[in-house]
C-alpha cells in the first residue's frame, strides 16, 4: 500500500510529521509531497504561470520527503505525475494548524489537496486541529486519527466522489467522534488598515466565522464546541441536482 501525505502549512510544519507518525504501524510506503512555503487559503489553486520544481529532502522516519514550490494541489498533481511509482491507495492531508470547519472547506488548501485526490479516485482524508500555533500539541488527537484512517482502510475506502473533512478540538482529549454536517455560516471578512513606513496604506485580512445556526445540534461547529471530533463527508460533485427543475423553469419558463 502507498500513502501520499501533503498539507498546506509547508513541509516545515510540525503537523505533517505528526500525521506521518500515525502511519507507522501500517504496512505501507509513505511519500510526503508538501509545499515548500506555507499555502493556507489556496483552496484548489494551481500554478499556471511559473515552473514547478521538486526537491527531495532527508527521509523522516519511514517516509520519503519532497517539496514543490507551488500550492497543495500542485503537490498532489506532481506527486501523481512525477514522484509516486503508482497511484496511491490513500491520501492524507494535514494535520492542519487551524480549523477547517463550516464553510472553511471552500478556502482550505488542506481540503483542496483532499479534493484533488478524490478527483483522481484516491481515498482521501483531511485532518485539522483547532489550534493555529506551530507549537500546538497534537498528541491527544493522534489515536483518533489512527482510528479513523484504519476504519476507512478496513472498509475498503469511501464512496465514489466523497472525501472526509475531519476537525479536532485542541488541548483536550476528545470525547469521541461524530459524523455530521458542516455548519452554515460566513466569514465576517474584516480587513485591518495599516500604513507602511512611507505612509502608504495596506490591508490585512482578519475576521471570524459567524455561525448562522448556533442552536443547531447536528453540525461540526456544535460538536467541536462540545469537545468531539467532527467528521464531515464532502462531495466533489458540486451540482445542485435538486435545483435542476427549478432552474429549468427559470431558463425555459
Amino acid at each position: 500500500m502507498t500513502i501520499l501525505i501533503t498539507n498546506d502549512d509547508s513541509i516545515n510544519a510540525p503537523g505533517i510529521r505528526r500525521l506521518v507518525d500515525t502511519t507507522e504501524d501500517l504496512d505501507c510506503e509513505v511519500i510526503v509531497v508538501a509545499p515548500a512555503q506555507p499555502q493556507s487559503g489556496m483552496a484548489a489553486a494551481i500554478s499556471v504561470n511559473k515552473p514547478l520544481r521538486i526537491t527531495q529532502h532527508e527521509d523522516y522516519r519511514h517516509a520519503r520527503m519532497f517539496t514543490v514550490n507551488g500550492t497543495p494541489v500542485d503537490c498532489v498533481k506532481l506527486a501523481l505525475n512525477a514522484i509516486c511509482p503508482k497511484t496511491p491507495d490513500l491520501l492524507l492531508s494535514g494535520i492542519n494548524h487551524g480549523s477547517n470547519s463550516g464553510n472553511a472547506v471552500t478556502y482550505s488548501g488542506t481540503m483542496g489537496a483532499v479534493m484533488e485526490g478524490t478527483f483522481n479516485g484516491i481515498t482521501s482524508i483531511g485532518y485539522s486541529l483547532l489550534h493555529h500555533s506551530l507549537k500546538a500539541d497534537f498528541s491527544m488527537c493522534l489515536p483518533f486519527i489512527k482510528e479513523i484512517t484504519n476504519k476507512v482502510l478496513q472498509a475498503g475506502g469511501l464512496p465514489k466522489g466523497v472525501c472526509l473533512n475531519v476537525n479536532m478540538p485542541a488541548e483536550v482529549v476528545p470525547k469521541g467522534i461524530k459524523v455530521c454536517r458542516a455548519a452554515l455560516g460566513h466569514w465576517s471578512e474584516e480587513y485591518k488598515r495599516y500604513e507602511d513606513p512611507l505612509g502608504n496604506p495596506f490591508y490585512w485580512l482578519t475576521g471570524r466565522f459567524v455561525n448562522e445556526e448556533p442552536d443547531a445540534t447536528d453540525t461540526d461547529e456544535y460538536f467541536l464546541a462540545n469537545k468531539y471530533i467532527s467528521v464531515v463527508p464532502v462531495r466533489t460533485d458540486l451540482t445542485s441536482e435538486e435545483s435542476l427543475p427549478q432552474i429549468s423553469k427559470i431558463i425555459f419558463g
